[in-house]
């Protein structure tokens, strides 16, 4: 039996967000870099561009820095509809959060970046991305696809940066 719940309105299907299912891609990554130097290259927009593979565009500035609340992207990933993130939470070297705030087919989407200095120099990154979709299974697979291509690019970005 299927574990999505549904109603009908006006003919159409409506998914009830509850019954969609949670997926959290978790990156947990230690960069040679400080802390700064990290957080600084990763709260730049257009610098994600080569840790996901992406085209992104920045949108909006923030409201009171470049980078901080209320700034926007635009992330395009391959055939993929383009998605909008806005930054909701914004701490100077420890901190980013944001949202999806378009329509998408990837609902309740946060991201959460979390900066720490390591004991012996360089810098720990805890990286979590909630997604759910009503498209049965997409949830799952982007779990799988971010998680890896994350990892990828800051494999790649960690010599960069040392």
């Amino acid at each position: 039996m299927r574990d999505l719940r549904h109603c009908c309105a006006g003919g159409r299907r409506i998914w009830d967000d509850r019954a969609m299912k949670e997926h959290w891609v978790d990156v947990q990554f230690d960069f040679k870099a400080s802390q700064q130097v990290v957080f600084d290259h990763l709260a730049e927009h257009e610098n994600l561009a080569s840790v996901f593979g992406a085209k992104i565009t920045r949108i909006k500035d923030g409201d009171t820095e470049r980078n901080g609340v209320g700034s926007v992207r635009m992330v395009k990933v391959g055939p993929t509809p383009a998605v909008e993130e806005t930054i909701t939470a914004f701490e100077p070297f420890s901190l980013i959060e944001y949202k999806i705030t378009n329509n998408s087919p990837i609902k309740n989407h946060i991201g959460i970046m979390k900066f720490s200095e390591l004991p012996g120099g360089g810098t720990h990154l805890d990286y979590r991305i909630r997604l759910c979709s009503k498209i049965p299974g997409l949830a799952a697979i982007m779990r799988k696809v971010l998680t890896a291509g994350i990892v990828k690019g800051f494999t790649d970005l960690n010599s960069k940066l040392s």
